[in-house]
């Protein structure tokens, strides 16, 4: 039920939304009042709930009572915390799409050698290890300016450039999830070509990649060989050209939908964020899929507390990878001393979020109502087709950096306090949870969810609306973040393990 002041999203909550600033003493229901002011995006009880009890929002468990609940009472921080039982794992019904919506749908996209559509003709210059990467800002910084004017076919040179890759071990999780990422990257299809560079001596040798070269156009060579920075730079402005040349002749086709792979990503999420962008996004999703297409639902830690809605349209297998994943993050999380419910940011706590349960259950409605075909491990490309897990951080640089090393090519992020991002090579749409914060943050904002909240569109209609955008955007119209120059500085490799 919605009114001007408050939603209520599930007949069993026992909280409502407030969609504006109330006042102390406004009538919100039958006989419930609320008893002091009530922010935009927060939560006011609908009913009394006793100290220990849960406290239910979607039709879900977000928490316990930390002390008595009035009717009428702001309910956050200091009156609702995490909790430690297992009601929350309580299911619900899991209704699927049933129309093939989007079916037959194209975009224009670039068709690469190995089978697989790039929506951007970039070239990258990527480093193997941190002490190449001021060379490969260097030479990406030229051939931008000078090579570029030449060749209107590619949209330009990228640096990858990174923090890692030596003083570390050379067997473990950490280095085998940064070889996967970079090789990810070389093998991109959003890449035209790219030029890998390393330093010579470092633990990351570029040898490890010459099977990234099987998928893409991809040249090396180490700054040590070829006799310091500028030889390195001119070097490689010399091997640019010719990359250049010769993925400048590449055109775009009309691409089947099952040829996109999208990244799903939330970031300075708001108490607005699950009603209104994320179900919208899951509405694009469910239309994606139902045309072929794959998308990756990451952000690991973002969906504790909400795992059942997925494993529950899930196969017994898949659902075992996404649970032992899940106990990999509760342990790895202990062993710091920390708690998987310190992820809600103070941003997200201003905007009404309170705990990791509730910001949970709004992230998972990005992935929309179709099933739950597979897990895969950070920056891992999965061979199926469809809604994909990727264990990721929730962390957005980094987790969005898995999933284009994954093959996304290209990214949506919903955001309620409003985030800046970009992640080239992939193109990242943006959809503001409300209307107020598209029109502070217009040249930030692709797509306004708001419009759901004042009862102008329906969840579904702006689900139709993002993918629409969707299909634009693969077939080379500029996001906002894209038009400001966004995505040299957002590639994060996830860094697990000791730097020695």
């Amino acid at each position: 039920m919605t009114t001007p002041d408050v939603v209520i999203l599930s007949p069993e909550d026992d909280v409502a939304v407030a969609m504006r600033a109330l006042p102390a003493d406004l009538p919100i229901g039958p006989g419930v009042r609320t008893r002091m002011p009530i922010p935009a995006g927060h939560k006011v009880a609908l009913k009394a709930v006793a100290a220990g009890a849960p406290v239910v929002k979607y039709g879900q468990v977000i928490g316990e009572a930390l002390a008595d609940i009035a009717a009428g009472d702001h309910v956050h921080v200091d009156n609702l915390g995490f909790g430690g039982g297992t009601a929350r794992r309580s299911g619900g019904v899991v209704e699927r799409p049933t129309a093939a919506v989007g079916a037959g749908e194209t975009f224009l996209g670039y068709r690469r050698a190995d089978g697989r559509v790039g929506t951007r003709n970039w070239l990258g210059v990527v480093a193997s290890v941190n002490c190449s990467s001021t060379v490969c800002r260097k030479i990406a910084e030229i051939a931008e300016r000078e090579i570029l004017p030449r060749y209107p076919g590619i949209d330009g040179f990228v640096p990858i450039v990174h923090g890692q890759g030596c003083g570390q071990t050379t067997s473990g999780d950490g280095p085998a999830i940064l070889r996967r990422t970079l090789a990810g990257y070389l093998g991109h299809p959003n890449f035209g070509a790219s030029l890998l560079i390393g330093l010579g001596c470092e633990v990351n040798q570029i040898a490890l990649y010459a099977a990234a070269g099987r998928e893409a156009p991809i040249t090396s060579f180490n700054i040590q060989d070829v006799g310091g920075s500028r030889a390195a730079v001119e070097r490689s402005l010399e091997r640019l050209e010719v990359l250049a040349a010769e993925a400048s002749k590449a055109r775009r086709e009309p691409c089947p939908v099952s040829d996109l792979v999208v990244g799903l990503q939330c970031g300075g999420s708001d108490g607005f964020s699950g009603i209104s962008a994320n179900p919208a996004l899951g509405a694009a999703v469910d239309r994606l899929v139902a045309a072929g297409g794959t998308a990756y639902l990451s952000e690991t830690p973002e969906i504790w507390g909400a795992e059942h809605l997925l494993t529950a349209r899930a196969t017994p297998e898949v659902a075992a990878k996404l649970e032992a994943r899940l106990a990999w993050w509760s342990g790895y999380v202990a062993s710091t001393g920390a708690s998987l419910d310190n992820n809600p940011s103070p941003g997200n706590k201003r905007g009404g979020l309170t705990t990791i349960l509730e910001k949970s259950l709004g992230a998972v409605a990005k992935g929309g109502r179709s099933p739950l075909v597979d897990v895969v491990e950070y920056a891992q490309r999965s061979s199926a087709r469809g809604l994909v897990f990727m264990d990721t951080p929730g962390y957005d640089p980094v987790s969005a950096t898995g999933q284009v090393a994954g093959g996304a090519n290209l990214v949506v992020f919903t955001t309620g306090r409003g985030s800046c991002f970009g992640c080239r090579p992939a193109p990242s749409i943006k959809v503001s949870s409300n209307s107020d914060l598209a029109r502070r943050m217009a040249e930030d904002i692709d797509v306004d969810a708001g419009p759901i909240l004042s009862g102008e569109a329906s969840v579904d209609e702006i689900g139709e609306a993002i993918f629409r955008r969707i299909l634009a955007t693969a077939s080379g119209e500029p996001t906002r973040s894209e038009a400001f120059g966004y995505g040299d500085d957002e590639f994060v490799p996830w860094h697990v393990g000791a730097v020695l």
